[in-house]
């Protein structure tokens, strides 16, 4: 029946609202397919239907199982946009390995177009006032305090704090940083606020 891989693709993508699954390529690639043979039926009946009139009922319904073959891939696509656009704002331009192998050549690529025309957004922004540019995606949430102490997971090196100051972060080593400071190296997991 015409719909059906179209709708388990839909039905996929729905169960994990918050994450992103493995892009299914196969599943896209039969759909795909499937439009095409649709198309080239149609246009077989369609120019037969001069001759044969009952033959029209039948493009109508192939035409709207087209569209909303269309429709559905298209709503694919455009959630699993709306989660790499998140992908960005958690992660930086950066992404782990393993979120990195869920996406496709094509999305990885459309990532990094959005990451570049956001890096640029945000170094446009403050330079009327002296600024060369505000991280927006520093802090997503409001932070609780000023400061808060954090565990080094890795052998970072040093990091030069907004006053001057240098800090040498070192594994298992244990830091009383501001929070503005510190977030981005939190979510690249460079960091563990320690609660």
């Amino acid at each position: 029946m015409f719909g059906e891989k179209v709708i388990e693709l839909i039905k996929e993508s729905e169960r994990n609202r918050d994450t992103i699954d493995q892009y299914n390529d196969e599943k896209v690639r039969q759909i795909i397919e499937e439009m095409h043979v649709l198309f080239k039926m149609n246009m077989a009946d369609a120019n037969a239907t001069t001759e044969n009139k009952s033959l029209w009922t039948t493009v109508q319904v192939r035409h709207s199982a087209l569209e909303r073959n269309k429709r559905c891939l298209l709503a694919y696509l455009h959630s699993r946009m709306g989660k790499i656009k998140t992908l960005r704002w958690e992660f930086g331009s950066a992404l782990p390995s393993d979120v990195r192998e869920l996406l496709s050549d094509s999305e990885y690529e459309w990532f990094s177009k959005y990451s570049t025309s956001l890096a640029a957004y945000m170094r446009s922004l403050g330079r009327e006032i002296g600024y060369s540019g505000i991280d927006l995606t520093e802090n997503l949430r409001p932070p609780k305090s000023l400061y808060v102490e954090v565990l080094c997971l890795t052998d970072y090196g040093k990091l030069e704090l907004e006053d001057g100051d240098v800090v040498l972060l070192k594994k298992h080593s244990r830091h009383f940083l501001p929070t503005s400071e510190c977030q981005t190296l939190i979510r690249r997991g460079v960091l563990r606020q320690i609660t």
